[in-house]
């Protein structure tokens, strides 16, 4: 088993994440000047409002084909259909939450999942006092079952909230119930086979990279 890699292998060749990354900041974009009545746009505007340069823009774009006119820019509909399509988000697709803790409640009650075609289909748990309990129209499972619930449920792809020691043993498991989408909320770097994808999110570390930026300024300040 090995650690994924920061790029991911499609039908388009390998994209690094950060691309990826960027598709799904001009995605949000594009969505909010629709909403305005925006119905063109430029690289250069893409750009300034997500902080990067319009050369930045074309590049990405350019991974997947052509989608504006030299000087006409971008039509805001058209290109956020085309991204949407790109990040399979014009499709529907079943999610698992393994581990029904503060985080894994939260998750559930997120609204943007459901706006962007996510819809958990499975609640999965090991603590015998949640067994069976319902969390809005889903009754929690036994952790025990997870291949035979995640074939029932047709799940998709599997959001992970269980403590680290937990962690890879119950990613093993998802991988040999067929899983190869994991969103792992655990502070572990989970172990995987090259054709499963691992997404990290880890607030801590995040934190730590602002505390990084503050403590840096502090030191550029000392010298």
């Amino acid at each position: 088993m090995i650690v994924r890699t920061k790029e991911s292998r499609t039908k388009y060749g390998k994209i690094a994440d950060a691309t990826v990354g960027r598709l799904s900041r001009y995605y949000r974009t594009l969505k909010h000047l629709e909403t305005q009545g925006v119905s063109t746009v430029s690289s250069e505007e893409l750009a300034r409002r997500n902080n990067v340069t319009s050369a930045q823009v074309r590049k990405d774009f350019s991974f997947f084909g052509a989608f504006g006119r030299r000087g006409l820019g971008y039509n805001v509909s058209d290109l956020k259909q085309n991204i949407a399509r790109i990040l399979g988000l014009d499709q529907e697709w079943h999610l698992a939450l393994v581990g029904v803790g503060n985080i894994g409640r939260a998750l559930l009650n997120f609204r943007q999942f459901q706006e962007q075609n996510f819809y958990f289909t499975l609640i999965l748990d090991s603590d015998p006092a949640k067994i069976g309990t319902r969390i809005g129209n889903l009754e929690v499972k036994n952790l025990d079952h997870l291949a035979d619930e995640i074939r029932r449920a047709h799940v998709d792809m599997a959001v992970l909230s269980v403590p680290a020691e937990a962690a890879q043993k119950v990613a093993d498991q998802l991988v040999e119930a067929g899983i190869k989408a994991i969103l792992n909320f655990a502070p572990i770097t989970l172990l995987v086979p090259p054709d499963v994808t691992v997404r990290n999110e880890n607030m801590v570390i995040e934190i730590e990279h602002l505390s990084f930026a503050l403590a840096e300024g502090s030191r550029k300040i000392e010298r």
